[in-house]
Formats: C-alpha cells, sequence, structure tokens
C-alpha cells in the first residue's frame, strides 16, 4: 500500500511548534510573527525592550493566542543575548524555529560612517551567528530538528542606484550592504555544517519594503525599479517566511530565497 503523502495543509502547519523572532516588533518583523502565529506556532518576541516584545506577543493570534512570550534580548551582549534564549527555552520547553532578524540600525552613508559604526554595524552578524549556534546546540541536545531563517536583503546581493536616495536622504549605508552579504554567505556556510544535525539554515532576502513614514520621493524613485511596478507589503513576506520554516520547505537548506519584486532579476 502506497504511503500517505502529507497534504499542503499539513506541510505548513506548524501546530506544536515554538518559534524564537527577533525584531519583531518592526516593521517587517511584526509580519513575520503574525505569519507563524497564524500557521498555528507558539512564538517568543525578542527584543532588547522586553516591555515591546510582551506588548508584541499579546497581541499575536493563532491557536496559541494568549500564549504568545516576550523576552529581553540584544544581540550586542553575548550575555544578555545567552540570557534571552535560555528564558525562551525555559518558558516554552523546546524551540524548534529561530527567526533572526532584527538589527541595530545605521543610518549613516559611506561619506559620513566611522570605522567604530561600521564595526557596530557588522556586529549584528555575530550576533545572529551566536544565537543560530544556540539554537544549533538545543536541537541536538533535545534529539530534535530545527529550521534558522536569517534575514538578508537583496541589498546583500545588489548594490543600490545612488540616484535613488540623492537629494532626499543618505545613501544606503554601506555597513548594512557588507552585513547582509557576509549574513547570506553565513547561511550557505551554515547550512552545509548542521545539515547532518537535522538543522536547515536559509536567508529570506527583502527587496524594497520601506517603513511607513518614507519619504514618498523615495517611494517614486524606486517603484521603476522593480519589475512588478511597485514596493512590497509587508503581510508579502508571510508565505515565504512560513515556508521556510515548515515542513513545506524540509527539502531546503543554504537557499536564499529573495522577494524583491523582481529587482534583482533585471
Amino acid at each position: 500500500m502506497a504511503e500517505q503523502q502529507p497534504t499542503v495543509a499539513q506541510l505548513f502547519d506548524l501546530s506544536g511548534q515554538a518559534a524564537l523572532v527577533t525584531g519583531a516588533s518592526g516593521h517587517l518583523g511584526r509580519a513575520m510573527a503574525d505569519a507563524l502565529a497564524e500557521a498555528g506556532a507558539r512564538v517568543v518576541v525578542a527584543s532588547r525592550d522586553v516591555h515591546k516584545a510582551q506588548a508584541v506577543a499579546s497581541a499575536l493570534a493563532g491557536r496559541e493566542a494568549g500564549r504568545h512570550l516576550g523576552v529581553a534580548l540584544d544581540y550586542h551582549d553575548e550575555t544578555l543575548l545567552d540570557q534571552g534564549f535560555e528564558a525562551a527555552v525555559e518558558q516554552v520547553g523546546g524551540l524548534d524555529i529561530l527567526i533572526n532578524n532584527g538589527h541595530e540600525a545605521l543610518a549613516a552613508d559611506w561619506r559620513q560612517v566611522s570605522g567604530e559604526q561600521f564595526t557596530r554595524q557588522l556586529a549584528n552578524a555575530t550576533g545572529y551567528f551566536l544565537l543560530a549556534r544556540k539554537l544549533r546546540d538545543h536541537a541536538v541536545e533535545r534529539g530534535a530538528g530545527a529550521s534558522i531563517v536569517m534575514i538578508g536583503s537583496m541589498y546583500g546581493v545588489v548594490g543600490s542606484y545612488p540616484q535613488a536616495y540623492e537629494g532626499i536622504q543618505p545613501a544606503s549605508p554601506v555597513a548594512y550592504h557588507a552585513l547582509k552579504g557576509g549574513i547570506i554567505h553565513l547561511t550557505r556556510h551554515l547550512a552545509v555544517y548542521w545539515a547532518r544535525d537535522g538543522v536547515r539554515v536559509n536567508c529570506l532576502s527583502p527587496g524594497a519594503f520601506p517603513a511607513p513614514g518614507v519619504s514618498r520621493d523615495l517611494v517614486e524613485r524606486l517603484e521603476p525599479r522593480v519589475p512588478l511596478g511597485r514596493i512590497g507589503q509587508p503581510h508579502e513576506l508571510k508565505g515565504a517566511i512560513v515556508f521556510l520554516a515548515s515542513a513545506a520547505g524540509s527539502y531546503v537548506t543554504g537557499h536564499n530565497l529573495l522577494v524583491d519584486g523582481g529587482w534583482t532579476a533585471w
């Protein structure tokens, strides 16, 4: 008798799983946290501000509504990173998914950025690695698999258009481009080493998803650069994040999934 195959609904179902999402109070992070909660996962929201994390957690829906949690976690402080991870594990009993999304932003472009600022921006990648390793070790200790999703950017793959920013705001920060390019390759490296442990590591790289309040002039300059002719909306990341986190992506690791409206296809 043929083995029964899982349905599409079953593949995308995250019921019974717990996910740690950093930066979930942000423009895109909130949409990703919503998606995992709506897919059935219990979500632990991590932020440097525990009150902000708890506020987001309390507003998440899904079958675990009312049981989502918030913890304090800081990528730039290894002690606080460890404490935040352990607090998450202690409260939910075990973690299956990590979304490495949060990072400390930097507005300074190549003209103004100092060496200290550049180095601190790159330290976000250190935090991504340390937290990912914590989840990998946790998964091995539990004898269970896990899914890690790094958040990159189309700007980790291609350069930006200088004329899109001129006269409106500083250029797209060079340190950000270096950070996101590094995260994409970090993804590939860890995926190769951790596949034997049943830990998948992928990267989701959004394209142009300007936050609310961004200059309309900038948006109008960005839109013609996108083959689909418009900027992205946060909900358009939901399907991609659930795919990479769930059994729907069980044979996908080391991949950088670009959700950019075709920007990098030019």
